[in-house]
């Protein structure tokens, strides 16, 4: 279970860190609280039989690294092969977009406009795991971007979303430069994830000052159904 770079096990370092306080833990593995996100992760001392348990629990959960095993007595039930990309500076550029702060108070608006645009995996409380912001436009959330993973040194950009009705007007790169920038500041790296096969979402992040680090696959998996 050991690893080169904190990243190449971004969520057992989240957990065991800064997210600590999100965990819920079954023997030799550890997962957020379902509301919040479905990763997942297994420590060294790990066993199926905890796996087992934990998913029996809590439902699906979800594997997020490179060379993912699907652990005995689970199965997959999906999975979605993606790119990792960090920055430790942002390029120069784009518009100046007012934006606002969004609050606990804003989480249905953010989980309606984040089912709608398919950011990635978002729950009833994905808005909490981090710092969000928010463009309104008549008083209607249209887009949003904002922090989910956060380990030592490390943190994610995450739930970039814009609504169909509003793109082509530059949000999504002010509001990734401005959560991006907040990051650097306070001394981390900023990392994301893209799916692998999205190149135009990829070119966009480089962008940006995005590189490639490394290929991760998010892996959901569920307890193999009882035989009746």
């Amino acid at each position: 279970m050991t690893s080169s770079h904190p990243l190449d096990r971004a969520v057992w370092n989240a957990l065991t860190s800064r997210q600590a306080s999100l965990a819920l833990h079954v023997g030799g593995v550890v997962r957020f609280d379902p509301a919040y996100a479905t990763f997942a992760a297994a420590g060294p001392d790990a066993r199926p039989e905890d796996w087992l348990a934990l998913t029996t629990a809590t439902g699906r959960a979800a594997l997020f690294e490179a060379d993912a095993v699907v652990p005995e007595g689970l199965v997959e039930v999906d999975r979605i092969d993606c790119l990792q990309m960090v920055a430790t500076n942002l390029s120069a550029g784009g518009k100046l977009i007012e934006f606002e702060a969004l609050t606990d108070a804003d989480g249905p608006e953010m989980l309606a406009l984040a089912t709608l645009t398919q950011p990635g995996p978002f729950f009833s409380k994905t808005h909490l795991l981090g710092p969000f912001i928010g463009i309104r436009r008549e008083g209607v959330l249209v887009a949003m971007a904002g922090e989910r993973l956060s380990l030592d040194g490390f943190s994610e950009i995450s739930g970039v979303c814009t609504h169909p009705d509003h793109r082509g007007h530059g949000y999504a790169g002010a509001l990734m430069r401005a959560v991006g920038q907040s990051i650097l500041d306070r001394g981390d790296t900023v990392f994301l994830h893209a799916r692998i096969g999205h190149a135009a979402t990829i070119a966009f992040y480089g962008t940006l000052g995005f590189r490639p680090r490394t290929t991760p696959s998010y892996v959901v998996m569920e307890a193999v159904p009882a035989i009746s």
